[in-house]
């Protein structure tokens, strides 16, 4: 393991994998001032490519045998593209992680060493119609009865261990503070053995950076229900509230459907469906996330940081 594997082990304890349906850079619009910002047209989206592209996936894989360790991450993404394709959208599907994994080797929501009668399996699954507002969807709420449906009846997740944010009249408003309180718990309440599933059907968007950390000059958001009195949720709030508090030994996967989703949770390796190998992201910045996560940030870490990038490359093309 190179330095740089073991700084973001310390850095991030859990073993993290996000599914998004874009790059950064796929974008419906950008946001330059929060406080005049609108949300973008939806152009006819119903709901959520990606959800309805990763859900076609894993039932059609479901049906030829079982997906869960009989696909790889490439196959996945690949796949979905594919489906993407058939539904009339360019997006290029990507994986980020908070490991440098083997990409051809088996996918797993629910790892194969899971114990029911030691770890339990939680979910979050959060749909936003904003109802009633400009730029109103009408999928996403079926997006997550979607979601629901599948970790139920073939993943073995419980409904009373799902947390379910919709802005339906039914469930709990997806609102700021819902969303970031349901963040903490679920860091909270993970201990080690247990699974964990995050899926977001929304809007994104994207917030001129201000702490330098963005290598493209911009946060990536996601724009809960109440974004115009609240405020959005920026990915170094993500970082600090989901991402760095969950601890080692939890196995996490997150579903992120919305614009600018590429690195909504700033994880440092990357695969996109168009790629061979996951490799470090090339926008993450070692020195300021650990400034941003903190313990292991300091001047020797800094120091040697090319060093550990040097190395890492080194031990992959050797690899």
């Amino acid at each position: 393991m190179s330095n740089f594997d073991e700084q973001i082990r310390k850095a991030i304890p859990a073993e993290i994998h996000m599914i998004s349906g874009s790059h950064d850079a796929q974008t419906s619009a950008d946001v330059f001032n929060t406080g005049q910002f609108q949300l973008p047209d939806p152009a006819g989206r119903a709901g959520g490519a990606c959800t309805s592209a990763l859900l076609k996936t894993l039932y059609r894989l479901e049906e030829q045998g079982g997906a869960n360790g009989k696909v790889s991450w490439v196959q996945l993404l690949r796949t979905m593209r594919g489906e993407l394709r058939q539904m009339g959208y360019d997006q290029v599907p990507q994986l980020t992680s908070s490991r440098l994994i083997d990409v051809n080797k088996p996918m797993y929501m629910v790892p194969p060493d899971f114990k029911p009668a030691a770890g339990r399996k939680r979910a979050i699954l959060i749909g936003i119609n904003y109802v009633g507002q400009q730029g109103q969807l009408s999928g996403c709420h079926n997006d997550v009865k979607n979601i629901k449906k599948y970790l139920t009846e073939v993943q073995g997740f419980n409904e009373s261990e799902m947390l379910i944010l919709m802005d339906d009249g039914n469930h709990h408003p997806p609102t700021r503070k819902n969303i970031i309180d349901a963040f903490k718990r679920i860091g909270e309440y993970s201990n080690a053995g247990d699974v964990v599933f995050v899926h977001y059907s929304g809007h994104g968007g994207r917030v001129r950076d201000t702490s330098g950390d963005e290598d493209d000059g911009y946060d990536e958001t996601l724009i809960p229900v109440d974004f115009q009195r609240a405020g959005q949720i920026v990915d170094d709030d993500i970082l600090k509230i989901l991402v760095k508090p969950i601890k080692a030994g939890v196995y996490v996967t997150v579903l992120m459907d919305c614009c600018h989703s590429g690195t909504v949770l700033d994880l440092p390796y990357r695969f996109s469906a168009d790629d061979s190998q996951m490799r470090i992201d090339q926008g993450f910045n070692m020195n300021s996330m650990l400034g941003k996560l903190g313990g292991a940030a300091d001047v020797a870490a800094c120091a040697c940081l090319g060093l550990c990038v040097a190395q890492l490359l080194a031990d992959i093309l050797a690899g």
